[in-house]
């Protein structure tokens, strides 16, 4: 917080209990040095709410794209007056792409976030590194901006950091991966919520896993779509404690 001028009834009130001894007589108050008061504007940090958005597959994918596109606008209407930015990793195939860089612009998202790409494998370790470069620049750009990361996961990974793994530890060696890169975000102080997209009979667990190592919550939607996902990030994001 910063001081911009003297604030006028604070340092009115401030002088006004102290008359009597100052020996005031006549109209208006004896003021001291001790009585000024600063005007003092309270500036709201910026929030950074970073999607990490698993994109392989396909049916599914498309909803959890259909579900964080129709989000982040929805997010964004409300930046200009919060100061925050949104933006958007996909993971699919062989790698991880920044989709939509982070912005307060709804015009530029809503041209982004068209018709973006699903199906393939998943590459979900290098999905969470590419979140994890992109908010070490915006850390660079703006250190007191607030990062929030909002992982959409079937809980499946599917390809290894290392593209000559193969076998049959080649899955396991893909979920070691995805581990160790969480682990480096939490290391890294970024706030993280995992949404668990997992559906079927059988289930893996991996996006419990994954919050864990990021340490945040892991929460599942009822159903998925574009409003549930917003109200998931505007409760973590404000109920987490501002700096001094």
């Amino acid at each position: 917080m910063e001081g911009h001028g003297i604030h006028l009834t604070a340092t009115l009130a401030a002088a006004a209990p102290h008359q009597v001894a100052r020996g005031r007589s006549g109209p208006g108050l004896v003021l001291r040095s001790g009585d000024l008061r600063r005007a003092i504007r309270e500036g709201r940090e910026g929030n950074l709410v970073l999607f990490a958005v698993d994109a392989s597959g396909s049916m599914a994918a498309r909803e959890r794209m259909s579900a964080v596109s129709g989000a982040v606008l929805s997010l964004l209407r409300d930046a200009y007056q919060r100061r925050d930015k949104v933006g958007v990793v996909t993971f699919r195939g062989d790698s991880a792409e920044l989709a939509l860089p982070p912005t307060s612009s709804v015009d530029i998202a809503a041209a982004r976030m068209r018709g973006l790409r699903t199906g393939g494998r998943t590459p979900l370790a290098d999905g969470l590194l590419r979140v994890r470069r992109v908010v070490q620049t915006e850390r660079m750009r703006d250190p007191n901006r607030r990062t929030l990361v909002v992982l959409l996961t079937d809980g499946k990974a599917t390809v290894p950091v290392n593209r000559e793994d193969g076998g049959r530890l080649r899955a396991q060696r893909a979920v070691d991966d995805a581990l160790r890169s969480a682990g480096l975000l939490a290391e890294a102080g970024v706030a993280s919520v995992v949404v668990d997209c997992e559906s079927g009979p059988v289930r893996l667990g991996l996006a419990a896993r994954l919050a864990a190592a990021l340490d945040g919550p892991c929460l599942r939607l009822e159903e998925l779509s574009a409003d549930n996902v917003a109200g998931v990030v505007r409760a973590v994001r404000d109920e987490r404690p501002r700096a001094a």
